[in-house]
């Protein structure tokens, strides 16, 4: 049974006709297997299948978009190549096979699937719709930002969050970011103290609650290298002399 209906698979086929170029949707899945090992249930891929089907049906809508499948137990070499530790992860990458450092780890189901085609649209141009003082601050960056932007599929405000670090990172290869579904990854979800969404993770030790404007992020995360470019300053000059 398709997982799109079929006013979804015409409105979608109409918005990816706007694409002025290829984009690769490379997907890394765990693939069922026949053998029960006792202890490693928990590690199946829950919603695996799932993905596929749906990036499936949303290739088959343009013939700009291709599907790469990865069982990244088969091959943890490529899968390690794209930082990738949980599945199922979805990488963008433009027609050339550049890496856009765009990620989704999850279903990008309910309001998350405009995310996705509005990603794919951003990746085909090669850029999304920053403002000036955006790209700035990007090319000023001296130490890599990893966005972590937990949602589900069930939040309007997600999708503004997700966009904005996933534009980042197309700006900049200084930036990753990834759409983690909140409810895919539980465990991850509580590491990070996850109560409400959308709640970003930046580099692993900062927070931010909401959806918040382009401007406000920026700042955040200029207070946040900041502080990092200054800590790096003080290493070197405590060094030997």
């Amino acid at each position: 049974m398709p997982l799109l209906r079929e006013q979804d698979r015409q409105a979608v086929r109409t918005r990816l006709q706007e694409l002025v170029g290829p984009v690769k949707l490379l997907l890394f899945v765990q693939k069922p297997s026949p053998l029960i090992i006792p202890g490693e249930e928990r590690s199946r891929c829950q919603y695996c299948r799932e993905m596929q089907q749906l990036l499936e049906e949303v290739v088959e809508l343009s013939p700009q978009l291709s599907l790469e499948v990865v069982d990244w137990k088969v091959d943890p070499e490529r899968a390690r190549q794209y930082a990738i530790d949980k599945v199922p992860a979805l990488v963008l990458l433009k027609g050339d096979g550049t890496d856009t450092r765009i990620r989704f780890f999850g279903i990008p189901s309910g309001y998350e699937f405009s995310t996705l085609i509005e990603d794919i649209l951003d990746v085909a141009r090669g850029a999304g719709r920053l403002q000036e003082a955006t790209r700035d601050f990007l090319r000023s960056l001296q130490q890599p930002l990893h966005l972590q932007v937990f949602v589900t599929p069930t939040c309007p405000y997600c999708p503004q969050a997700v966009r904005l670090a996933h534009q980042l990172a197309l700006e900049s290869d200084m930036v990753r970011a990834d759409m983690i579904e909140a409810m895919e990854f539980p465990e991850l979800a509580e590491q990070y103290g996850v109560m409400g969404v959308p709640r970003t993770v930046i580099n692993d030790r900062q927070f931010l609650e909401g959806a918040v404007p382009e401007e406000m992020l920026v700042q955040a995360l200029a207070a946040i290298t900041a502080v990092g470019n200054d800590m790096d300053g003080r290493a070197e000059s405590s060094g030997p002399q």
